[in-house]
């Protein structure tokens, strides 16, 4: 039997958080806590004849599945790269979660 709290291999991962991406969505954190942050690539750019991300919103969103969709929102802003983002949403959920 797995233990609890583990990853499947499939599962990419950043600092030991799950990252599951859909399209231009990409969620971070574990959906059975209390909080997970939604990015949402707004726009690409070409960089050495590869395509990275260049705007990126972050929502600090609630999983709380009672609230409306606009009151999960707890905080959000847009940042330029997915190192920014991934950055300041490792900082937002952190400070979440420790004082839920």
């Amino acid at each position: 039997m797995p233990k609890k709290n583990t990853l499947d291999y499939k599962t990419t991962v950043y600092k030991n958080k799950p990252l599951v991406r859909c399209g231009n969505i990409v969620y971070y954190g574990n959906s059975s806590d209390k909080y997970v942050i939604k990015l949402e690539i707004l726009s690409d750019k070409s960089l050495f004849e590869s395509i990275v991300s260049d705007k990126i919103s972050v929502q600090l969103l609630s999983t709380d599945e009672e609230l409306r969709t606009r009151k999960r929102i707890i905080k959000k802003c847009e940042k330029n790269g997915l190192y920014e983002a991934l950055d300041i949403a490792e900082v937002w959920l952190c400070k979440a979660l420790e004082a839920s």
